[in-house]
């Protein structure tokens, strides 16, 4: 289902650059209203940065996202690790162009296997335990969690696996108990430690979130301004105030990124498939 909200336009008595719609397109990792109240923030100050007016084009899934990009529909699109690596097989103009940090300050992040605490699940040889994971291209979905299972003499086909799309209702149906297991991002699993859940193992690091552009519908300059817009920003200084609006996922800065970083993600993907549905 699509739904797009236009934000305020700023109107800049000097504009750089031609004022049109940019159409930014989160990634579909918690509730709707929760996705759009992180990232208006932020469209805000590209409208006002830029004097593009920002248009959000919400999907509800990330081969939805991963089409209208494609297609030209999209000019930024808000992507993972996987998304981003399955974009550019087919879409050569995808470009990454900043990475956000984590709370850490690193522009890195890790994918973990959460369960509930009480249960005491050990996932050496693990077998027929129920697994929630979010959707298949999402990069702590299948991808990491079959390799961290892997590590441990196990695999996702020795068990029963499911996709319930987003982070935030995985770490619910294993609260709820519901599964045995869950493959989120490590970051969202913390949120819901106060509810019983524990991280049980947890991944090699991987290249945060990134902004891409699409260099089918964007120019050179709009990239490289959308680029030094963002990592120019000073989260330690004098940005700190305007950033603590921002989401969770948006307010700690961000450092311009390339293609390559995503080497160690293609590595652990190789020629392995991604299966579209569960085994149950």
């Amino acid at each position: 289902m699509r739904f797009v909200f236009t934000l305020l336009m700023f109107v800049l008595t000097c504009q750089p650059l031609h004022a049109r719609n940019l159409v930014l397109a989160p990634l579909p990792m918690e509730s709707r209203e929760t996705v759009l109240k992180q990232f208006m923030p932020m469209a805000r100050y590209l409208q006002q940065s830029l004097g593009h007016e920002v248009v959000f084009d919400y999907s509800d899934s990330y081969e939805q996202i991963l089409e209208k990009f494609t297609q030209g529909r999209i000019d930024l699109a808000y992507l993972g690790p996987l998304p981003y690596v399955s974009l550019k097989k087919v879409c050569p103009d995808a470009t990454p162009l900043v990475h956000f940090r984590e709370a850490s300050g690193d522009p890195l992040y890790t994918c973990a296997i959460v369960a509930p605490a009480d249960k005491r699940l050990v996932l050496e040889g693990l077998e027929h335990r129920k697994v929630a994971l979010t959707q298949p291209l999402s990069t702590c979905g299948f991808l990491a969690t079959n390799g961290l299972l892997r590590e441990r003499g196990s695999a996702l086909s020795r068990n029963l696996y499911r996709y319930l799309d987003k982070h935030d209702e995985v770490a619910k149906a294993v609260v709820r108990g519901e599964f045995d297991l869950g493959g989120i991002k490590t970051a969202i699993g913390r949120k819901y430690a106060h509810l019983g859940l524990t991280i049980m193992a947890e991944s090699a690091p991987m290249p945060s979130f990134a902004l891409v552009g699409n260099a089918a519908t964007l120019s050179p300059a709009e990239r490289e301004a959308i680029r030094q817009a963002l990592a120019s920003l000073d989260p330690d200084g004098k940005d700190k105030a305007m950033l603590s609006s921002w989401g969770e996922n948006l307010r700690y800065g961000s450092v311009p990124a390339d293609d390559g970083d995503y080497a160690p993600v293609r590595a652990l993907l190789g020629n392995d498939a991604i299966p579209e549905d569960g085994n149950f």
